[in-house]
């Protein structure tokens, strides 16, 4: 399918926000200024938390900077490794009322203050989250029809521990 993309996601918990900051500015990252981020997340029916996500479509409303997007999430081999899709809506509100007429039903509403930068091919997303805290996010994007992901050296998302100052394990993607 033209356009279909496939997505690695890791998260950490950022124990301490200024080494992370610190730890970027050494490799030569600089963020973007922060914009806000308005997400509802949804869930398949039956699905509840606790279950494999593997091979469960997830739903996610978006809006950030007075325009929303849709996104289609569903994890394949893992809970990391995802086909996505995404569109721009013109309308949150008619869109949120179709998604829960397709079946979907709302998990988690996230608000946050995202900056980016890239770094060697992928994407580096800094999350303050109201009421959860500071996040890393490491992501890699591809079509179906790219060979490998575009990673430009030896430095892969599972690095962000050692690299950023970070805890470990990953979290999951919020459904």
């Amino acid at each position: 399918m033209a356009g279909e993309t496939q997505e690695v996601e890791v998260k950490y918990r950022v124990a301490d926000l200024r080494i992370l900051e610190e730890s970027l500015a050494r490799q030569g990252v600089i963020l973007s200024a922060p914009i806000r981020q308005d997400d509802q997340a949804y869930a398949e029916p039956g699905w509840t938390y606790g279950q494999s996500k593997i091979g469960v479509a997830f739903a996610r409303l978006r809006t950030q900077d007075g325009r929303h997007y849709f996104t289609v999430k569903k994890p394949l081999a893992n809970e990391m490794a995802c086909l996505e899709r995404e569109t721009e809506v013109a309308d949150r509100d008619q869109m949120h009322e179709a998604v829960i007429a397709m079946g979907f039903r709302p998990t988690v509403r996230i608000v946050k203050s995202r900056r980016t930068a890239r770094l060697d091919g992928m994407t580096i997303c800094v999350d303050e989250v109201e009421h959860a805290g500071v996040f890393v996010e490491i992501d890699v994007r591809w079509t179906l029809r790219s060979p490998a992901p575009p990673y430009k050296s030896s430095w892969t998302p599972s690095h962000a521990p050692s690299a950023f100052g970070c805890s470990a394990p990953p979290t999951p993607m919020t459904p």
